[in-house]
């Protein structure tokens, strides 16, 4: 029997579209991005675990840095391959688990997850799987929904993404009743961090989320 790799429903056909919809404004993508890029040479290698359609690989791409994506959605591996191509920019996209990841060891100089970690059913899996692709020195960047926000910072967020009445109210609904259930307190993130390959790491505030950021050791002299 296999485990399904994620919580709640998966992110295919009209759901895909439907997500890939009320995402595709400016949520923090180029700002992720810039703060990355300017961490890492010119062609670093970056992975972004379960990127969606592919919004924030892409602004990744356009760096010049060179960017891999894995996810789980074959709709949204369709995606990102489609709008990369569409932006002009390369994007190695693959199906795939987060928690199996199909790279070999140290492959990459930073691993980045957005808006879906909460969502994975072995989160424990996940952060050993990006400590193990990353090369020495390298770092991951978690970025999901604090369980604390707060129905005003959860408003704001929606609020930001411009949406229309019908999804707006429906957002707002999925982030109260759906996703804050999934989401991590800072507690809980700290402490699968600590258990994880990384030993541990740093967490950030920012709005409605978190901001885990783990780096993998140095290699020695």
């Amino acid at each position: 029997m296999t485990t399904k790799g994620y919580r709640g429903i998966g992110m295919e056909g009209p759901i895909a579209t439907w997500y890939a919809k009320i995402t595709r404004g400016d949520r923090g993508y180029a700002a992720i991005a810039d703060d990355i890029a300017r961490a890492l040479p010119p062609g670093a290698r970056v992975l972004e675990v379960a990127p969606g359609p592919g919004y924030l690989a892409i602004e990744l791409a356009r760096r010049g840095l060179r960017v891999s994506a894995v996810d789980i959605s074959r709709s949204f591996v369709r995606m990102v391959g489609d709008n990369a191509r569409a932006a002009g920019v390369a994007v190695d996209v693959r199906h795939g688990n987060a928690s199996q990841l199909p790279f070999g060891d140290a492959a990459f100089d930073h691993v980045v997850c957005r808006a879906a970690f909460k969502n994975f059913a072995d989160p424990l899996g996940a952060l050993d799987e990006a400590y193990r692709v990353l090369a020495p020195g390298g770092v991951a960047s978690i970025f999901d929904l604090r369980k604390e926000a707060t129905r005003d910072e959860i408003r704001a967020e929606v609020d930001a993404m411009k949406l229309s009445w019908w999804n707006a109210l429906w957002t707002r609904w999925t982030f109260r009743h759906v996703l804050l259930g999934r989401a991590y307190t800072d507690a809980a993130i700290r402490a699968l961090a600590e258990r994880s390959a990384f030993g541990g790491g740093e967490v950030r505030h920012g709005g409605v989320g978190f901001e885990l950021r783990a780096q993998k050791p140095a290699a020695q002299a």
